[in-house]
């Protein structure tokens, strides 16, 4: 059986979009694979985090993946800070990896902007400290977005790196699993902006903590054009808004866009997110009942957290350790 290592940022609630592009697929992935599924809190504070948000932060959305379907019994569910061998392993890569390899990663290069002297040393080497997390418990598959593709390609740099340099074959290879039909959900604000959950405006995305009015505001006041839906996909070119709105129903309806068209193509908007609200409410509605009702016993969620990360820890020990001891490391 494959093990399987994909971890979340801890940093916001997670979205629709979160739901739709990773989770609902982790929940699949638990058939026919041994996963590890990480709260990846020291990838949180590359950018600064209220200590006391951060810890909630991390309950919250331990909260729900739990209530999405994470089976912290049969795989694992825990918070990266807790095991110590992805710091450890991940120091080891910035020694291994080259200044050439993170200057590519543009990534870090639309995180920074134009002011990159200022941001933090840590967003620099956070591909390094991916690799760890991922090698440390040498996983051969990863569940990704397009947008992490070249993270994956820098974590089979350095393994190969690693293995060349001190002649060995310890650390494997990893594949990219990109789901071939993961809805990339954009903002509700700007349909040429991806929905995030650190975006400013509560606005512009649907969490999977709101409750069946607060999504079905959102969603009527969701920016569109003032077109009605066209009857064919090649009519959503030009409009990233009614784009959007069409992805997030075909996705959350187990259907293709021109189903999706066919059903409502012709109709203004205010149908259309009516049924869309409907559709959205339905998903989420049952995941935030069971995430709060989790969330009001933290010492249980804190629990699982830990039993996760003991398991996870027994995994990973005798790896890095072996790593620490093959660069000459007295252990």
């Amino acid at each position: 059986m494959q093990r399987i290592f994909s971890g979340i940022q801890p940093s916001g609630v997670p979205t629709i979009g979160n739901y739709l592009g990773a989770i609902r697929n982790w929940v699949a992935l638990q058939q026919g694979h041994e996963c590890l599924y990480c709260l990846v809190d020291l990838h949180a504070i590359t950018t600064w985090q209220d200590p006391a948000a951060l810890r909630e932060q991390t309950r919250i959305q331990a909260a729900i993946l739990l209530a999405a379907g994470i089976d912290a019994d049969t795989h694992i569910l825990f918070n990266q800070s807790a095991v110590s061998a992805h710091a450890r392993l991940a120091w080891i890569f910035n020694c291994v990896a080259r200044i050439g390899w993170l200057n590519r990663m543009t990534q870090f290069k639309d995180k920074a902007g134009k002011d990159r002297e200022a941001v933090s040393a840590g967003l620099y080497v956070y591909p390094n400290l991916m690799a760890a997390d991922i090698l440390a418990y040498h996983a051969t598959r990863v569940p990704v977005g397009d947008d992490q593709r070249q993270h994956l390609e820098l974590a089979n740099d350095i393994a190969q790196k690693f293995n060349h340099d001190y002649g060995v074959e310890f650390f494997p290879a990893v594949e990219a699993l990109v789901p071939p039909e993961a809805a990339r959900v954009m903002s509700l604000r700007d349909g040429n902006k991806k929905m995030s959950k650190s975006d400013a405006s509560d606005q512009s995305r649907i969490n999977l903590t709101d409750d069946a009015e607060t999504i079905a505001l959102k969603i009527r006041r969701a920016k569109t054009d003032p077109e009605p839906l066209p009857s064919e996909a090649a009519g959503l070119a030009d409009r990233p808004e009614a784009r959007n709105l069409v992805t997030m129903m075909a996705a959350l309806s187990g259907t293709g866009i021109e189903a999706v068209l066919a059903e409502h193509g012709g109709q203004g908007f205010g149908p259309f997110k009516q049924a869309l609200a409907e559709r959205v409410v339905a998903t989420v509605e049952p995941i935030a009942g069971e995430a709060n009702r989790l969330l009001a016993d933290p010492a249980h969620l804190d629990a699982v957290l830990r039993r996760g990360a003991s398991r996870a820890g027994a995994i990973a020990e005798p790896i890095v350790r072996e790593a620490e001891r093959i660069v000459g490391f007295l252990t």
